[in-house]
């Protein structure tokens, strides 16, 4: 199928700002096409089986192409496990005891390196996973640009002060997006990543004990799932309405006042905002919401990559390749 028009205005516009620090001429749709054709499609089959087995799987891989993107770029940098001489990032605070996911692309990688060996990178590889999780569970596909190489590296430090938190007030929020050069309706938009996937108690208690700008039924239910004391690790959906499906849901609850975290409920907090005008309108139209999030999901996939001479196609996604 040929990219459609819009798709390379996006391209030309993030290439014009300088979302990738190297050429995305490097990239391209077809990169597989001829050195491992079966690629695209054992990708997918895999993501769609593991999303078909648990649901919640598909916001996991979301979140990791995510945590991967939002510190050193789409460059697999979160999958590094540590050893002796290395400090990867899924010890960060973020990450934790958090990111799921990681067998699901051990498996991926597993089977393309019985294909087609040294040749898919595990950035690619997360890329895809991420959309193909987004289809699977309803969400509209994006173009993917291919290409990307894996780091050597990875940063512990940026994994801890980059990636947005739970607790975070607009005005941070805002910032950190404007930080990997995303605007506050980007921001807003790739917010309703929340419609699908869960999150542990801590992270939401203070707020539906603590805060008035909640629906009272609402936080009356949510307290029965976590308790003022004990249960951190209990986890509730993002989307108490339609948690396992890919729509806007997340946006018509937060006019309702019935978003989990603070963050989320943040985007409507003042009903004057320009972020609250956002909102009501996803609430309305998950189609306007469906096509946003695909078009900052390509721009995010654009953030940094790795190509040409730079990095190298690991052969365990989990390790450096040896020297």
């Amino acid at each position: 199928m040929a990219l459609c028009s819009s798709f390379w205005v996006l391209l030309i516009t993030y290439m014009l700002i300088g979302i990738s620090t190297n050429s995305a001429a490097d990239l391209s749709a077809k990169f597989y096409d001829k050195s491992c054709p079966k690629a695209l499609r054992t990708i997918r089959k895999t993501v769609e089986d593991a999303v078909s087995n648990e649901a919640r799987m598909g916001a996991s891989l979301l979140r990791l192409h995510f945590h991967d993107c939002f510190v050193l770029g789409c460059d697999a940098s979160v999958l590094l496990d540590d050893t002796a001489n290395f400090t990867g990032e899924k010890k960060s605070f973020p990450n934790a005891n958090s990111l799921r996911g990681f067998e699901v692309i051990d498996n991926i990688k597993s089977q393309l390196e019985n294909m087609c060996p040294k040749v898919v990178s595990c950035a690619d590889i997360l890329t895809l996973a991420a959309r193909d999780a987004v289809a699977a569970l309803g969400g509209q596909r994006w173009n993917v640009l291919l290409g990307r190489r894996d780091s050597t590296t990875a940063s512990l430090d940026i994994s801890n002060s980059d990636l947005p938190g739970p607790s975070l007030d607009l005005d941070a929020l805002i910032p950190a997006f404007a930080k990997k050069n995303f605007t506050a309706a980007e921001m807003v938009t790739l917010s309703g990543a929340h419609t699908i996937g869960e999150i542990r108690c801590r992270f939401f208690r203070s707020r539906i004990y603590n805060e008035t700008n909640i629906e009272p039924k609402f936080a009356k239910a949510m307290q029965a799932l976590c308790p003022f004391e004990g249960g951190d690790d209990d986890l509730s959906p993002f989307d108490s309405t339609t948690p396992n499906n890919f729509d806007n849901a997340f946006y018509a609850n937060l006019v309702k006042n019935k978003g989990l975290v603070h963050s989320d409920q943040q985007l409507f907090a003042n009903a004057t905002s320009s972020t609250s005008s956002q909102v009501r309108t996803y609430s309305r139209n998950m189609g306007r919401f469906k096509k946003d999030f695909a078009d900052a999901m390509f721009k995010m996939t654009m953030l940094a990559p790795l190509t040409g001479s730079d990095g190298q196609i690991r052969t365990n996604c989990r390790f450096v390749n040896a020297a």
